[in-house]
């Protein structure tokens, strides 16, 4: 068997800060000896601390793959620049909720409940999967499309696949319902040209062509480890984001051995607060 060996390398990295015009250096951890494995950029969303900034990106992505709300004026201002690194551009979406602050968010509203999400205020779940709700996810896969976006990340897909959930914001939609709603949607974002990113989980989504999971300090590896292992041994991007930790190489590390090399990974880092990137 053909050994991988991993070379941990910290770059130094000089950006400049436009906004008050002094240089900060940036802590980028490299790892060389995986084939598969590439760089993870995120200014979509954050847990603990702030996402990744665009001009970090514009200065530092390479053959990466870059996670932006495709909503945002900053993000859709700077595509063609962030592109021109070979990076593979991913626009952040999610299917499983309706977000108030969301300019199509009065016609996602009939089909949402009408209790907000505890955990994220401004969330309210979505609670019917009918041809209304595709018609306008669709219309946001159009607008994705015509940014030159090259992946779309589902966020919140199995959000109607718990009983907890499900009975405590009453929600309507059956199980099967929610798969044949995501799967459809995959299948329309393969249509527009572009590869579908699962969130969390990959039941049904064997048509998906990567899967990101949100690994925590006490809770590593809760997902369904077969499933994760399958992407993997399909070639498929598998993207790791480990979130408020102290010590992410080991972190990393610990990743590697429960899966291989060919894993992305970035850890949100608790003491410099922001995220470290590895698969450089």
């Amino acid at each position: 068997m053909r050994k991988l060996i991993t070379v941990l390398i910290v770059l130094i990295v000089v950006s400049c800060n436009d906004n008050d015009g002094n240089i900060t250096l940036e802590e980028t951890t490299k790892t060389e000896g995986s084939e598969n494995a590439i760089a993870v950029y995120n200014h979509a969303y954050n847990e603990n601390y702030e996402a990744d900034q665009i001009e970090y990106i514009a200065l530092n992505a390479n053959n990466a793959y870059v996670l932006l709300d495709p909503f945002q004026d900053d993000a859709i201002e700077s595509i063609d620049e962030i592109k021109t690194n070979r990076n593979q551009l991913a626009a952040y979406i999610s299917i499983g909720t309706g977000e108030n602050w969301r300019e199509d968010f009065n016609q996602l509203q009939p089909f949402l409940t009408t209790q907000q999400w505890a955990e994220w205020p401004g969330e309210y779940f979505v609670n019917a999967t009918t041809t209304g709700l595709i018609e306008i996810m669709k219309i946001r896969i159009d607008k994705i499309a015509d940014l030159g976006f090259d992946w779309v990340e589902f966020d919140n897909m199995d959000w109607a696949l718990y009983d907890d959930t499900r009975e405590t914001y009453d929600i309507q939609v059956s199980k099967e319902e929610s798969i044949a709603y995501y799967q459809e949607l995959c299948n329309y974002v393969h249509e527009k040209g572009m590869k579908c990113m699962a969130k969390n989980f990959v039941e049904n989504a064997e048509d998906f062509d990567g899967v990101t999971y949100e690994s925590y300090q006490n809770e590593k590896n809760w997902w369904d480890y077969s499933g994760a292992q399958s992407f993997l041994n399909d070639g498929k991007l598998v993207i790791i984001i480990h979130y408020n930790e102290s010590n992410c190489d080991q972190v990393y590390t610990d990743y590697q051995g429960i899966y291989n090399n060919d894993l992305s990974f970035i850890c949100e880092d608790n003491i410099s607060k922001k995220y470290i990137h590895y698969n450089q």
